[in-house]
């Protein structure tokens, strides 16, 4: 069968379906006064889609959707569906903004509250309204916890059987991390992404590469649906607004979607009213012709040397960068050394580094990175490490960037360095904070850019060092 929802512009269905719990949910719904359009029925009946051994097929549901549709609505009614019909479920709705959550949760409220409702919902303690502690109870003892996404939001929070991400646009690598954690023990946990497509400088990198993954087919286990206009739509044109909108007309109205077009930029305007995703979202975070200019046959001697060390996240591959600085404020970088962990463990990077230490200007490792491991057997073996931490990351790659540009770094040809090649031409940038800082991001979970990182922790470090080596040498390993 092929797959279909009304409007969207992109959809990919998880493999092994075999019934859904759809039904329920809208005569729930029915029951309450409420009903769903033909095209939210069609998400719900892939959503609440199970295996046949009962488990849900979707693991992961991402829906890339405009404003003002009402997909909240629709999947506020998921989670109130959820909870009633399996006693002691924990439920998080969690989003970027305060504000968001409010909204949120006064709407999940208004629906529980209905008389139709009064037998599913703990006459007792059925709402709690304390600001940051809004939740929902259930007679069976089922809860939704509301939850702003600020540092320790969901502390204490744990076997969470349902997550719902809002505003995805803004979801970084690090708080999904943080979130991941409260699902483990869950029984046949599901998490729903939803949000709009994230802009430049927003951190939307875990929303991207979820994309990315779904289009490329490598997603067996998730629901993607993309609603969104053509990538060059007049902004004024209604049969795009409809295309993006499956709520326009009929419940979304021409005065709500021109208060949005007033009230937004045209570049927001596009990502959050007809769901277009920037070009930019999949290129590549440096200019190929750049690094293609920097490629020189071999170093030059006479350079002060400094090393980075990072690893990959599944910690199979380790990955040391070098760099070699010189006198005229240009410089060189290398990959010295990228092996297979499950074969040659890691100590070999410290024996490494423990040799050429005497000679070594700076020793880089990002706080962030898996060979942070490293730091104890480093240290006793006399080196000094300099950690960065990611305002330094950021200054390290937007240092890197500049002097590729400005024509002041250098490389060796793709030849015995194709794991840095590699990463080169992959990488994305994933922002760091608001005043314009960005670091590497992976665009995908099989593309390996610690290559790409250790050399620009190495170069940070050639750059920033005090150390001066007590003697010179052209050799680095």
């Amino acid at each position: 069968m092929t797959p279909k929802i009304d409007g969207a512009a992109r959809i990919v269905v998880p493999d092994g379906m075999h019934s859904t719990q759809e039904p329920s949910l809208n005569a729930l719904a029915n029951a309450a006064g409420d009903r769903f359009d033909t095209w939210q029925r069609q998400i719900n009946r892939y959503a609440l889609a199970l295996s046949v051994e009962g488990f849900w097929a979707a693991r992961n549901v991402v829906l890339s959707i405009p404003r003002q549709t009402g997909k909240t609505f629709d999947i506020g009614w998921v989670v109130i569906h959820r909870c009633a019909q399996n006693p002691g479920l924990r439920a998080v709705w969690t989003a970027h903004h305060f504000g968001v959550i409010k909204d949120t949760f006064e709407g999940m409220t208004a629906i529980v509250l209905r008389p139709e409702m009064a037998s599913l919902v703990d006459p007792d303690h059925g709402v709690t309204l304390a600001a940051g502690k809004e939740e929902i109870r259930f007679r069976n003892g089922s809860r939704i916890f509301f939850r702003a996404r600020e540092r320790g939001a969901l502390r204490g929070v744990k076997k969470v059987g349902l997550l719902v991400i809002d505003e995805c646009q803004h979801l970084s690598d690090s708080a999904m991390a943080a979130m991941l954690p409260t699902q483990n023990r869950a029984y046949n946990p599901q998490t729903i992404y939803m949000g709009t497509p994230p802009g430049p400088r927003d951190n939307g990198e875990t929303f991207t590469r979820l994309r990315t993954k779904a289009l490329s087919g490598r997603a067996h286990s998730s629901l993607y649906v993309e609603y969104c206009a053509d990538r060059n739509a007049d902004l004024l044109d209604r049969e795009q607004w409809k295309k993006a909108n499956p709520s326009y007309p009929s419940h979304t109205s021409d005065e709500a979607v021109l208060n949005l077009l007033d009230s937004l930029t045209e570049e927001h305007f596009r990502r959050e009213a007809l769901g277009i995703w920037d070009e930019n979202q999949t290129n590549t975070a440096i200019d190929q012709a750049k690094w293609d200019e920097a490629t020189i046959d071999k170093r030059r001697p006479d350079g002060v040397m400094s090393f980075g060390i990072d690893m990959n996240p599944s910690r199979t591959r380790l990955s040391i960068g070098a760099c070699m600085k010189y006198d005229d404020g240009t410089a060189h970088i290398e990959l010295a050394e990228y092996r297979d962990t499950d074969k040659d463990g890691v100590m070999w990077a410290v024996q490494l580094l423990e040799r050429v230490w005497d000679d070594t200007a700076a020793v880089v490792i990002d706080a962030q990175s898996p060979a942070m491991s490293l730091m104890t057997d480093l240290q006793e073996a006399g080196i000094h490490v300099t950690v960065t931490n990611s305002a330094a990351m950021g200054q390290a790659c937007g240092r890197f960037q500049d002097m590729l540009k400005d024509g002041t770094l250098t490389h060796l040809p793709e030849d015995g360095q194709q794991p840095l090649w590699q990463a080169v031409k992959k990488a994305t940038i994933r922002p760091i904070n608001k005043q314009g800082l960005f670091g590497w991001n992976r665009p995908d979970d099989d593309t390996d850019i610690s290559p790409l990182v250790a050399t620009t922790i190495a170069l940070h470090g050639a750059m920033t060092t005090r150390r001066d080596p007590t003697q010179e040498t052209e050799a680095w390993y």
